[in-house]
């Protein structure tokens, strides 16, 4: 199909505000180095709506680039010609089931939303990143992502009990249901846990939650070698078992770039640093 007539054929199922004319934020990443084009950009309100997408751009063969938050810093959310597909106005909380300890969301969800809402109905969802206030939980999905709390909670994979799927040709593939004592076989939605977008649009999930926290400790600590932060390590898993939730590496170098750019003070001088934080 020709680049021009995209947009026009996109008004046959699509809104006027789902279909973006200034679409320049949405085509470089986060740390501007990459910038790409797109014939057009276009933001669903429902899945039926990213269906026919699907399909229309399968049926024309073309390409699709999913995103999210576009916070990645490696340009995969950035895309060369086609659509770009920008998850943002799919954001529900669409409901949260605490005897299952589960909650379902939109894909386009931000990440702190999810958050916020699992501990105002007094449950934790653990998945912590920098980029929390703006990444969404598709790209999250998409990405595997892991954050802070990867010892304690695993990573994403580890947190998704069931998905909502668009496939290219505009199939939906819909498995939302919040099982944990899941025996069958074959598991559909850990091909699409981490396949960056190449099998399927992600428009919803089913996500693990966790009891609240009672008592939070944070401690940094200094050492002088790698070796010694493996024995430190060790030593914190003998002692507190699944408490510990989060130990970060931090060199001397990269610490001084932080300190430089914040203007906060490095609280120890040492080759190497521990950030780790206990939770019971």
């Amino acid at each position: 199909m020709n680049p021009q007539h995209i947009k026009p054929a996109l008004l046959q199922f699509l809104s006027t505000d789902e279909i973006l004319e200034d679409a320049s934020a949405w085509l470089t990443d986060q740390r501007r180095r990459y910038t790409g084009t797109a014939d057009a950009v276009v933001q669903p309100k429902s899945v039926a709506a990213v269906q026919k997408l699907m399909r229309f751009c399968f049926e024309n063969r073309i390409p699709v680039t999913p995103q999210g938050g576009n916070t990645g810093l490696c340009g995969a959310a950035v895309p060369e010609g086609g659509v770009l597909l920008n998850l943002s106005k799919l954001n529900r909380i669409r409901s949260i089931n605490l005897a299952d300890n589960a909650v379902t969301v939109d894909a386009g969800a931000v990440l702190q939303t999810v958050q916020e809402a699992a501990a105002a109905a007094g449950r934790l969802f653990p998945l912590s990143l920098a980029s929390e206030g703006s990444c969404q939980i598709g790209g999250n999905i998409a990405c595997n992502a892991g954050g802070l709390n990867v010892l304690r909670y695993g990573t994403m994979r580890d947190l998704v009990l069931g998905l909502e799927v668009v496939l290219p040709d505009g199939e939906l593939v819909s498995h939302l249901h919040p099982l944990h004592k899941n025996t069958t076989g074959y598991d559909l939605r850990h091909l699409f846990i981490g396949s960056e977008g190449t099998l399927g649009v992600i428009t919803g999930a089913t996500l693990k939650l966790f009891a609240l926290p009672k008592t939070v400790e944070t401690v940094w600590v200094g050492v002088d070698s790698i070796e010694q932060a493996v024995e430190l390590l060790t030593l914190v898993q003998g002692g507190f078992a699944e408490r510990l939730c989060s130990f970060e590496l931090v060199s001397r170098f990269a610490l001084a770039l932080s300190s430089d750019f914040s203007g906060i003070g490095q609280p120890v001088d040492a080759p190497w640093h521990i950030l780790l934080e206990l939770a019971d």
